[in-house]
């Protein structure tokens, strides 16, 4: 095994026993593995505990790197935090800001930003998102901005469980507020994200593939790992689609699932993956 991706003693099940729709990763095909071209997946609490990368994820991206498979992270933490924290990663793409911002390594290690929206318009939603925000904060009790939101360009955070908590009430609010501003709104493990714009997730996958990485973006080419509400439109477009075990907190809300669920939790899921698709290329030998 290149690295440790074992379930910690906390870990207790595969399958939410409320839901054996999510079928444990081992029963993934192997030959469905080894055909794979690269990964996408979320950052926190599917790399991340406490929003710092877990050892066996960090490895886990390595021994992907080492032997060719790309991973796009792509997420709703700002450009600024991303670019920071990525310096250290083996990625060469990120998307940002659940698909409002592109990030791309040059051959000089420098970190670029591309947007999906020119200049003038990102100007125009600033001023309605910052909007939305002092309506949010004014309006439901308890409600504070993600402690990144200084990094943000094109979107606006609320904290619910990163560093403050927001109870399911204030986040629905949050959400309701956000929409009746005009906005997009989703609930990470972490935050609800809103912005304005047709981006998300989806469309940043194929934006990264093609003109990140200068690929023809075929989704069955590629598995999806995430691990909350945020990521169920990846999981219905993405014809492989895994969850991280941690993904059980939100099963009752979600109305799409992944096809699999890892054994372990966070970064040590991720790595469980990586680890099962690198054992599946090196059984089918060459391609």
């Amino acid at each position: 095994m290149l690295f440790a991706s074992a379930a910690p003693a906390s870990v207790t099940a595969s399958v939410p026993a409320a839901d054996r729709r999510l079928r444990p990763l081992a029963e993934l095909p192997a030959d469905r593995l080894a055909g794979l071209v690269g990964v996408l997946t979320d950052i926190d609490d599917t790399l991340t505990r406490h929003s710092a990368i877990e050892p066996s994820a960090m490895a886990a991206l390595h021994a992907l790197a080492a032997v060719g498979v790309p991973v796009v992270a792509i997420t709703g933490r700002p450009a600024g935090w991303s670019r920071q924290v990525a310096r250290d990663w083996p990625l060469n793409v990120m998307v940002a800001e659940n698909g409002g911002v592109m990030l791309r390594r040059g051959d000089d290690g420098a970190w670029r930003c591309s947007f999906t929206v020119d200049k003038a318009t990102r100007l125009a939603r600033s001023a309605r998102l910052a909007a939305c925000a002092r309506a949010i904060l004014a309006e439901v009790p308890g409600a504070t901005l993600a402690r990144d939101s200084a990094g943000r360009l094109t979107d606006i955070a609320v904290d619910h469980s990163e560093t403050s908590h927001l109870d399911q009430a204030g986040i629905d609010r949050v959400v309701a507020l956000m929409r009746r501003h005009g906005l997009t709104a989703t609930v990470s493990s972490i935050h609800v994200n809103g912005w304005i714009g047709g981006h998300s997730k989806w469309s940043a996958a194929g934006w990264a593939v093609r003109e990140g990485l200068g690929l023809d973006f075929v989704p069955a080419d590629w598995v999806y790992l995430g691990d909350s509400t945020n990521d169920q439109l990846m999981f219905e477009h993405l014809p492989l689609s895994v969850a991280v075990a941690n993904i059980d907190r939100f099963v009752p809300q979600l109305t799409v699932l992944p096809g699999y669920v890892t054994r372990a939790e966070r970064g040590a899921g991720f790595a469980e993956l990586a680890q099962a698709l690198l054992d599946a290329r090196r059984a089918a030998g060459p391609r």
